[in-house]
């Protein structure tokens, strides 16, 4: 019997048979902590291990993405736990100025095709976008990961999804994602591994891989997958800084547990509305809802491309007046190029506010909060009730993001352009 990417990829970390439903011991590649859920990692660290040295100190991490920098008493002492327990074991920090741990990781070189990766992050299953396999796990999971360099994992069932069909800008990856949420919700692919096949996905650029990618969490799945081009793997290796990896291919005679196909000819923008993310509607169908704030990031849509279609269609306007936009880089490296192009510049001049790089808009904590009686407009993935406070949030793609900064409506592109 053929094999599934996922099968492939765990079985070239396992001494154990890797079929589906079979509980594996799993060696990790790389492991990391955030600021949110280091500390406990370090306290169960110290609890069951003492001062006994991690595994392997160059593969192990801390990243501080989600409340950096700190905006507490509580978070700053959270931080300095993690690097104190880091200068001891010799452990790499990426700190408060470097951006979403996933994405630096990844931008780094550190997560590679082919490689097992773990961290405190929810959302880690975003490293499919480059054919790595990674998982979010409990604090006290990545403690013994940090101790041992493995851990114990179910191989999952893979369900396929073809995608049929293209579409063309101002339709965006996000629009293509959120249409096969509302289409699967969070039952069909619920503890699956995902592989996308078709026209609309293969051809996506990297930066589209990473925003369907990143929201396979909320279609309930494992782990997601996309074939890759000569043309991506070429991003990858400039992506990376890597040119040694391994690209793991789904055998021809690969079993799946499930397949459907999804026709997104003609997709126009879309919109998930409250309260989840699967909630979805054409744009045109939400067009007299009202604005109040904007944010476009996260590790969904804050990559360098994301933040240029924003300052694409605002270029020479401004945002409308009682509209508050704010951008957020995914990382530092991100905020960089914005910043060469002269894209913040624009950005600036439009009247969008732009904040260090980091991960935001997901949760309390950091930017992209709602306020009782607001309505938010969200590049990032979850929209669910009171996660970023009690208004309601919308998600959707940068460039409806921008086209309803102009407006201070929901609005398509297609109106602004």
């Amino acid at each position: 019997m053929g094999k599934t990417i996922v099968e492939k990829i765990l079985g070239a970390h396992s001494k154990d048979e890797v079929k589906p439903g079979a509980v594996i011991w799993l060696d990790i590649d790389v492991r990391s902590a955030r600021d949110f859920g280091g500390p406990n990692v370090v306290a169960h660290y110290r609890k069951h291990y003492g001062n006994t040295p991690v595994a392997d100190p160059s593969k192990t991490f801390f990243t501080f993405d989600l409340v950096a920098p700190a905006k507490s008493i509580k978070y700053a002492v959270n931080q300095s736990i993690c690097r104190k327990f880091a200068r001891e074991q010799g452990i790499k920090v990426f700190d408060v100025d470097a951006g979403i741990g996933t994405h630096v990781l990844m931008e780094q070189g550190i997560i590679k095709p082919g490689v097992t990766a773990v961290g405190t992050d929810s959302h880690y299953n975003i490293v499919g976008a480059i054919g790595a396999f990674g998982q979010g796990m409990g604090d006290v999971d990545i403690a013994f990961v940090f101790k041992t360099g493995k851990t114990w994992f179910e191989v999952p069932k893979t369900v396929k999804i073809n995608i049929k069909g293209k579409f063309e800008f101002p339709t965006t990856a996000k629009d293509l994602t959120l249409k096969i949420l509302k289409h699967i919700g969070t039952e069909f692919a619920l503890g699956r591994a995902i592989e996308f096949y078709g026209e609309a996905v293969e051809s996506l650029p990297l930066h589209g891989r990473i925003t369907l990618l990143s929201m396979v969490t909320e279609m309930g799945g494992i782990i997601g997958y996309i074939p890759f081009s000569d043309e991506v793997i070429d991003e990858i290796k400039r992506f990376t800084g890597v040119e040694d990896f391994q690209v793991f291919e789904a055998d021809s005679d690969a079993e799946y547990e499930k397949e459907i196909t999804i026709d997104v000819s003609n997709l126009k923008p879309q919109v998930a509305a409250p309260p989840h993310p699967h909630n979805v509607f054409d744009v045109d169908e939400l067009k007299d809802v009202k604005v109040d704030l904007i944010f476009v990031g996260s590790c969904t849509n804050g990559r360098t491309e994301d933040i240029e279609t924003v300052a694409k269609i605002l270029r020479g306007r401004k945002v409308k007046e009682g509209v508050v936009l704010t951008i957020k880089p995914a990382t530092k490296r991100v905020y960089g190029e914005l910043l060469k192009k002269g894209v913040l510049q624009e950005l600036y001049e439009a009247g969008a506010i732009i904040v260090n790089p980091g991960c935001g808009g997901c949760a309390q904590g950091h930017e992209g909060l709602v306020g009782e009686g607001e309505v938010e407009l969200n590049t990032s993935n979850r929209n669910f009730p009171g996660k970023q406070g009690k208004g309601e949030v919308y998600l959707v793609s940068p460039a409806v993001a921008a086209a309803s900064a102009l407006t201070g409506r929901i609005t398509s592109p297609e109106e602004v352009l």
